[in-house]
């Protein structure tokens, strides 16, 4: 059924900041799909949140299964015809990444299969949604390791970072905001990449400087741009981010 809500998509929305992006985005009177690979843990995520008073509709799909992406994608057309916002969290670290010479090969293409291939999958599943947005936005969740001219700054705090198999997957998913935002120039679809800061996530093992709440707030704020959105930005918190 059309509706003049907006209707969204948070993939890996069942915990840390895709669940706050889901919150927050539910909050801002935007119909949220709860996009998790692990029905259960979507449901308990969606039953936490209607303690609150926000409802959320979860959907099944997994970056690393494309028969559940063709499925989402389905589901989303025979029930709201349209998808109006695709926040493209969902993403992994790996305890055998790190420095080029010592990281694991299979570890690297984990990472690079779900933070990079998985999310061009669900992006290019979306897309015939997308389209039929009056304005479409793509929210690639990016960080700061993805950059290759931090990564290349010996003055950088994040220089030591060597994850090769992480920071190259966000560094390939730039790419993806990049050559995305020129393909679909004029046609009223928005794709940027949000780096939302240091979050204490199970995803930084908690460590960090900023909670989920305080974390998903950029990422926010790009999903719900106006008309006339800027595209093909890398951001943070502290501003426009380097390639």
């Amino acid at each position: 059924m059309m509706t003049t809500q907006k209707i969204a998509l948070v993939t890996g929305a069942n915990k840390g900041i895709g669940l706050e992006i889901a919150r927050q985005l539910a909050q801002s009177g935007v119909a949220v799909l709860l996009g998790t690979r692990n029905a259960a843990r979507g449901q308990q995520a969606a039953e936490a949140l209607a303690l609150s008073g926000i409802d959320v509709e979860v959907i099944a799909i997994d970056l690393n299964d494309e028969a559940t992406i063709r499925s989402a994608a389905q589901v989303i057309e025979d029930r709201h015809g349209r998808l109006d916002i695709l926040v493209n969290n969902a993403g992994i670290v790996d305890p055998q990444d790190g420095p080029p010479s010592v990281a694991s090969i299979a570890a690297a293409r984990r990472l690079m299969e779900t933070n990079f291939v998985g999310t061009l999958a669900v992006t290019q599943a979306m897309l015939p949604l997308l389209r039929k947005s009056g304005a479409g936005r793509i929210v690639n969740l990016a960080t700061t390791l993805g950059s290759l001219a931090i990564n290349g700054d010996p003055s950088s705090p994040y220089y030591e970072a060597r994850l090769i198999g992480y920071n190259a997957s966000k560094a390939a998913l730039n790419m993806l905001t990049v050559q995305l935002a020129a393909e679909l120039k004029g046609l009223g679809i928005a794709v940027n990449s949000v780096a939302p800061g240091y979050v204490k996530t199970d995803l930084t093992g908690h460590n960090g400087f900023m909670t989920a709440e305080e974390g998903a707030r950029l990422p926010v704020e790009y999903a719900l741009l106006e008309e006339g959105a800027m595209s093909g930005r890398f951001v943070e918190p502290a501003g426009v981010a380097p390639w």
